[in-house]
């Protein structure tokens, strides 16, 4: 039975993956020893379940049905050996998990012991990529994501907020002066990110709703902590997530937050996971864990101090 589980464990990831190659990847072994699994698993059922060329790999009808049922089977598996004896609810196994780079550097590594610590059973494999992931096609459990997601086919549970705040150096201010309107920002440098969904504008609340304002600069940069470097270099203002300071660069005076009374709109920090019947219990913990780290950090939390 075990080898049979590990034969559905192998098609259920080259079906999510789309290839042999990438699920050898993932098992660190061959592509042929990969498409062989494949072949005695139809030869045991009977069956033809991908249509192979050089160039693709096409589920047959027959895949397609059996691919529902490989899956769930293997969720029940580990639901059962996780629901007696001494893993009864105990998270276990690898928890496949993904960020963003900066995110994850600066807020979910150094939690990483800790969580650990709670659960010794339990292996970590940490995908960290600014890219988006197809977390079904990359077989992630969680993510921890920064934004509203519109994908259906995922779960979105809210552990965290992300606040903005328009910041720049001292020097830079005595330079170019305080801006004291959202307005006023033509007339400065702005560190511009490119990859903000609103392009080279930025978002202000005012009592008559959002206010969008275009802004430009000398420097454009694709990597928020590009943004906090260039800022902290005195190279212009920054429209930058709160977290990004872990070094008290605003408590100690070496930035200065402006527009206050203008605060950017925030963005929920989601724990993501694909849509399934159960929650495993790593998933579950993990889920658990980060919400009650995020609570406990200013930046982070939920509810503003």
């Amino acid at each position: 039975m075990s080898d049979t589980l590990a034969l559905f464990g192998t098609f259920v990831r080259t079906v999510e993956a789309g290839s042999f190659s990438a699920v050898a990847r993932e098992l660190h072994t061959s592509q042929p020893t990969v498409s062989r699994q494949i072949a005695a698993l139809e030869d045991h059922l009977g069956c033809l379940l991908f249509q192979r060329t050089t160039r693709s790999l096409t589920l047959t009808d027959d895949g397609r049905t059996f691919y529902e049922h490989a899956r769930r089977t293997l969720e029940t598996a580990e639901d059962a050996q996780g629901s007696v004896g001494k893993r009864r609810g105990k998270p276990q196994g690898v928890l496949r998990l993904a960020c963003s780079g900066v995110f994850g550097r600066l807020h979910v590594i150094p939690r990483l012991p800790r969580f650990r610590a709670r659960y010794p059973d339990l292996q970590i494999a940490l995908s960290m990529s600014d890219a988006f992931v197809d977390l079904v096609a990359e077989g992630i459990d969680l993510a921890i994501r920064i934004g509203e997601t519109r994908d259906s086919t995922l779960v979105a549970k809210r552990i965290g907020i992300t606040r903005r705040a328009l910041v720049a150096t001292p020097e830079y201010f005595n330079t170019h002066g305080i801006p004291a309107h959202p307005s006023e920002l033509s007339a400065h440098d702005c560190v511009v990110y490119d990859r903000l969904l609103t392009g080279a504008s930025w978002t202000f609340s005012t009592p008559d709703g959002p206010l969008v304002v275009p802004v430009k600069g000398t420097l454009q940069v694709n990597n928020t902590e590009a943004v906090r470097a260039a800022v902290l270099q005195g190279l212009g203002l920054g429209y930058v997530p709160v977290w990004h300071f872990v070094e008290q660069e605003i408590e100690s005076g070496k930035l200065k937050v402006v527009l206050r009374e203008f605060e950017p709109p925030t963005q929920p920090i989601l724990a993501v996971y694909p849509t399934r019947r159960h929650l495993a219990p790593k998933v579950r913990a993990a889920i658990d864990y980060f919400a009650e780290e995020f609570a406990l950090d200013p930046a982070l939390r939920l509810t503003a101090v």
